[in-house]
């Protein structure tokens, strides 16, 4: 199991291994992936992940391999393996819905991963590290 990080004051963009250092990180990468712009017209947010899953096939393996790290910065958080089974399970299903032509760019806008994830690490942090909370703007 790995040892959860301490913490510590830092930096919004420091890059340590404190939780608020960390839980920055990952919040950046969910709307990185999920929440980079608004799309004119239907006024829904998107992101990387809709946008990759366009390119067959290298696409959506950058798209898993993103959505993987957050699942790699959850491990070192300290949670669970139940936690990180339903992380690892959310960024599967959606890796396996992104292989379906058509199907899987319609997907990308109603089942966000790592969106799911970031409330599985929020969730965490918030009971173990109260103190790491931040505020959403």
């Amino acid at each position: 199991m790995a040892r959860p990080i301490p913490m510590t004051a830092s930096s919004p963009l420091s890059l340590g291994r404190d939780i608020a250092s960390v839980r920055t990180r990952i919040e950046t990468m969910e709307r990185l992936l999920e929440r980079s712009f608004v799309v004119p017209g239907i006024n829904r947010p998107v992101g990387l992940d809709a946008i990759l899953g366009l390119v067959p096939v290298a696409g959506d393996l950058v798209a898993t391999a993103m959505g993987a790290w957050i699942v790699w910065e959850a491990r070192n958080l300290g949670l669970s393996k139940w936690q990180l089974t339903r992380m690892a399970a959310n960024v599967g299903f959606d890796t396996v819905l992104g292989a379906v032509p058509i199907v899987g760019d319609a997907a990308d806008f109603f089942f966000r991963s790592n969106t799911r994830n970031l409330r599985i690490i929020r969730k965490h942090l918030d009971k173990h590290h109260p103190g790491g909370a931040t505020l959403e703007g």
